[in-house]
């Protein structure tokens, strides 16, 4: 039996959400300081200490729902060559980055499983660091793919948001900018009232029979939808990986 196995879960989380804001910031300051805007090196963005780019809420989002969002990079698009072009690029790159990591995080996990799974621990210690090792790169893997999910959400403040800068008009999008404080507070009022609306509908038997409600019942849980992507995607990864024979599990 492992002690204090809840508090310990909840560290490695807490562990893994550091690193995997510290990587989706640092790679869009990173890559908009490649195409030509210092803003984000000249404020210390471009960096992989979390201080510089935990958001408080955001975090706290990712430990309880395994996606949330950073405090964003600054961005001038006046130092793009092709604006929105540039933008886009720089937009796309912390969910990249998450995907990719969430891949190698997959493929950590299975390679550890493969070594551990005949192995007879003679040793608490040992079964414990093989049992921890194994969660965190879960964990890692799946945070990684929520956020990345998450941040390619059209929605202002958020990665996806920015992609459509590359496509709407300039007008219309900086109309949508406008309301981009009063969307960030809708996105928290549905991540926490949503799935308890959800819960309250399809608590009603008339209701969870309904085709038409139980579908509004998924849509109101933004979690919900966003767990059954992660678990599709993640499932899509696994069994990447697996195509190689010392990976099946």
């Amino acid at each position: 039996m492992i002690p204090n196995l809840q508090f310990s879960q909840y560290l490695l989380s807490a562990l893994a959400v550091v690193v995997i804001l510290s990587i989706h910031e640092f790679s869009h300051a990173w890559v908009a300081s490649l195409l030509g805007d210092p803003t984000a090196k000249l404020q210390g963005r471009l960096s992989l200490n979390p201080l510089k780019h935990l958001d408080p809420i955001g975090a706290l989002c990712m430990l309880v729902f395994h996606f949330g969002w950073a405090k964003p990079v600054p961005i001038d698009l006046r130092y793009f060559k092709k604006p929105k072009r540039d933008f886009a690029i720089t937009a796309v790159a912390g969910p990249l980055s998450n995907l990719l990591s969430a891949l190698v995080g997959a493929l950590g996990y299975l390679v550890l499983y493969a070594c551990v799974k005949d192995v007879t621990f003679t040793s608490q210690f040992a079964y414990n660091m093989a049992y921890f090792g194994l969660y965190f790169l879960l964990v890692f893997h799946q945070i990684n793919l929520g956020f990345a999910i998450f941040n390619l959400l059209p929605i202002p403040p958020l990665d996806g948001s920015r992609l459509l800068f590359a496509t709407l008009p300039t007008k219309a999008y900086n109309a949508m900018l406008r309301y981009e404080r009063a969307i960030y507070y809708g996105i928290l009022i549905w991540l926490l009232l949503g799935s308890m609306l959800s819960r309250m509908i399809l608590s009603i038997p008339a209701a969870a029979a309904s085709p038409f409600l139980s579908f509004v019942a998924q849509v109101l849980s933004l979690s919900g939808l966003i767990e059954r992507a992660i678990v599709l995607v993640s499932g899509g990864m696994m069994r990447l990986w697996q195509l190689i024979p010392a990976l099946k599990i």
